[in-house]
């Protein structure tokens, strides 16, 4: 098991006082933007949003980790970790208003969100695959959560990563729900991580409340898979709230078995504390840290809410150069329909 909080110093790990401060600042970013999330879904802003309280540590450990080229395969929980990467806020905001992901034309390299359980898993094994046969040297972080290994494009992505030996690192954030499924349900494998000796290669654990160990054991990885050699990193972190704002957990949590303390604590609390501890950040820096992340949050929804709905004939454009005959009937009743109500309301 990886870990730095509570067994290593600042000074004995690879990281400075300023990256340990960048990756505070981008949790509280994250906790805020989780918050901030769930509030606008329940006033009706949005329809729905995959909480990640708990998480925190995991994902911007991770997304810190990563190079400036490599790739993310995310999926609709991963929020975290593409702020953290520089992904505009608002454009997830916006993905969840039935958007395009990319309404800012970033170009941070994400492959779009994948809301199927695991479906990016072999779409990630086939770019690094791609990657090898142009001579690239960047690497692919394909991210999932511990449901999506019950899943057979689990087994087919991590399979042909390991006989063609493809630079991905499969992360796999085990928060111990599959929904309402906790992981003793889904396999009887000792852990995840030791799932990659059936695909022939390494697999390691790290304490995912720790973002600096999380950090540091995916560093460790994506290097790896540059060399041809990929990695399963399993990242235990826990689930503090909701699968969805759609879902109740207390129907499900109280069967969860004993988890040790350090698994379910707080992951910003957590860190927060062996900061201090560490004399990098006090009192002051933690309320300038969580003041810049509320107003980075009020610029995103502000910027989300000023881009106009589209037009619903949008629907035709880049699927057809003209409209084929069978479609022409439905496209002549939408102009009819437009011709007819002064107001479209696209959510109604």
């Amino acid at each position: 098991m990886n870990r730095i909080i509570g067994e290593r110093e600042l000074a004995e790990t690879p990281f400075s006082a300023e990256d340990a401060r960048e990756t505070f600042k981008q949790m509280v970013l994250a906790r805020r933007f989780d918050e901030r999330a769930i509030a606008l879904q329940r006033r009706g802003w949005m329809s729905s949003w995959p909480p990640y309280r708990g998480q925190e540590g995991s994902q911007v450990g991770a997304a810190l980790a990563m190079e400036d080229d490599d790739w993310l395969f995310p999926t609709y929980r991963s929020n975290a970790m593409q702020a953290a990467r520089g992904v505009p806020i608002s454009d997830i905001l916006l993905f969840r208003l039935g958007r395009p992901e990319y309404n800012s034309d970033h170009d941070v390299p994400n492959f779009p969100q994948a809301v199927p359980i695991a479906t990016q898993i072999p779409h990630a094994a086939g770019v690094g695959m791609g990657m090898n046969y142009r001579a690239e040297e960047n690497a692919v972080l394909c991210y999932f959560g511990d449901g999506a290994t019950s899943e057979g494009d689990f087994h087919e992505g991590m399979n042909f990563a390991g006989v063609f030996d493809a630079p991905v690192v499969f992360f796999c954030e085990n928060n111990n729900w599959a929904i309402s499924l906790p992981r003793h349900k889904q396999t009887a494998s000792e852990s995840i991580a030791v799932k990659a000796e059936a695909y022939g290669f390494e697999g390691v654990q790290v304490d995912g409340n720790d973002p600096l160990a999380v950090r540091e054991a995916v560093a460790e990885a994506l290097d790896s898979a540059r060399e041809g050699k990929p990695v399963l990193v399993e990242s235990l972190t826990y689930r503090q709230g909701a699968h969805t704002t759609s879902d109740d957990p207390s129907k499900y949590e109280d069967q969860e078995r004993d988890l040790p303390e350090w698994r379910k604590a707080d992951p910003l609390e957590r860190y927060e504390s062996w900061l201090k501890e560490q004399d990098v950040i006090d009192d002051e820096f933690v309320e300038e840290a969580h003041d810049e992340a509320d107003e980075t949050l009020e610029e995103a929804v502000e910027e989300a809410e000023s881009v106009e709905d589209p037009d619903p004939h949008d629907v035709f454009d880049r699927v057809y150069a003209d409209v084929p005959p069978r479609l022409r009937k439905q496209k002549g009743w939408l102009d009819s329909f437009l011709e007819t109500n002064d107001v479209y309301e696209l959510d109604h």
